[in-house]
């Protein structure tokens, strides 16, 4: 069946990525949509839920504004000439919603199970929050079989503890899948971590387990290329999750997030630095914490997406590698 509109002058408009970034329904990147994990190696997931959150609300809102934001990007990075559509099928898989909503644990339940069918059908998930629970769930289904190295990149360093009665909010995803032996956690890098805290041993459980935790302050001193080199002499050649969350940024580019921290990492700075990890063998990443009640002008958004074509370029690199390697099978969570 052909399309009811047809390019009658421009041939490239054959592919609806190259049309008038002001058209078509929103997909993550104007990737085509499928609900078959068979039609992807590379799924991009919204996970709509803010159920963990400690303090503002919103993050669930933050996979449509990101969508919405994506049709901006073009299919070839101009800095690293990668193209991530040409490399592997991209789909936009929908969102895992949840079913069950107001209850934390059965939530992540329904995450976990949701990813268990991405990861059995071969496809690498990018996944787009949502708060910075959802990452555990995540995880129990790509480290299934074997713990993983991470880069996270963030203002906390989310390895928390029990807060209100709940040991599994936006603030100890980390803590508990080291607990669970999803993360390997001499194999964590955590950028940008900075802020104010009530507890002076907050951070204590990243430091006692292993962890590398590279301050804002040490960030700046050093800069994106020395955070780059560090993260890759931590994680080392194993496989490696990849964990975003928005409010590294300074509150300038990224108002739009639950817990703001000042004095953060500019746009430029990630985006450099995520192209200087190419070469890690990324098994899966996500982008979290995009808040659009609290967005100014959609900046947060349009950050948010133009880093996650970042991440995406580095999957699908780390992805055409394991498929060509004739001594390394691809990895298989």
């Amino acid at each position: 069946m052909m399309m009811i509109k047809q390019p009658g002058t421009y041939a490239d408009f054959n592919d609806p990525q190259a049309l008038p970034r002001y058209t078509g329904i929103a997909t993550f990147f104007r990737a085509p949509a499928t609900d078959s994990v068979g039609d992807a190696d590379i799924g991009i997931i919204g996970v709509p839920f803010d159920g963990g959150v400690t303090n503002r609300s919103g993050t669930r809102h933050g996979p449509r504004a990101v969508r919405e934001q994506s049709s901006l990007l073009r299919r070839i990075s101009s800095a690293t000439g990668v193209r991530p559509f040409a490399t592997a099928r991209v789909r936009d898989l929908g969102d895992c919603w949840i079913e069950h909503p107001y209850e934390l644990v059965g939530a992540h339940n329904e995450i976990t199970a949701f990813y268990n069918q991405v990861v059995a059908g071969g496809v690498v998930p990018l996944s787009v929050g949502g708060d910075h629970s959802v990452t555990l769930p995540i995880l129990r289904a790509v480290a299934a079989k074997a713990p993983v190295g991470m880069v996270h990149i963030d203002a906390h360093c989310d390895t928390g503890d029990d807060y209100m009665g709940s040991r599994f909010h936006h603030g100890a995803p980390f803590r508990r899948a080291v607990e669970e032996g999803l993360l390997d956690p001499k194999r964590v890098v955590q950028i940008g971590i900075r802020g104010t805290t009530n507890d002076p041993d907050l951070w204590g459980f990243s430091q006692r387990s292993g962890m590398r935790v590279l301050g804002m302050d040490e960030f700046d001193d050093k800069g994106w290329q020395y955070a780059a080199e560090e993260a890759r002499r931590v994680v080392g050649s194993g496989p490696v999750y990849l964990s975003y969350d928005i409010d590294s940024l300074d509150p300038a580019e990224a108002p739009g997030t639950g817990t703001p921290e000042a004095g953060g990492i500019t746009v430029l700075q990630a985006l450099r630095l995520l192209r200087a990890l190419r070469g890690i063998d990324f098994v899966g990443g996500d982008l979290v914490e995009v808040a659009p009640p609290f967005d100014t002008g959609t900046i947060t958004a349009f950050n948010g997406a133009s880093i996650l074509f970042e991440i995406l370029c580095l999957l699908a690199e780390a992805w055409e590698r394991r498929r060509s390697s004739p001594v390394r099978p691809p990895f298989t969570p």
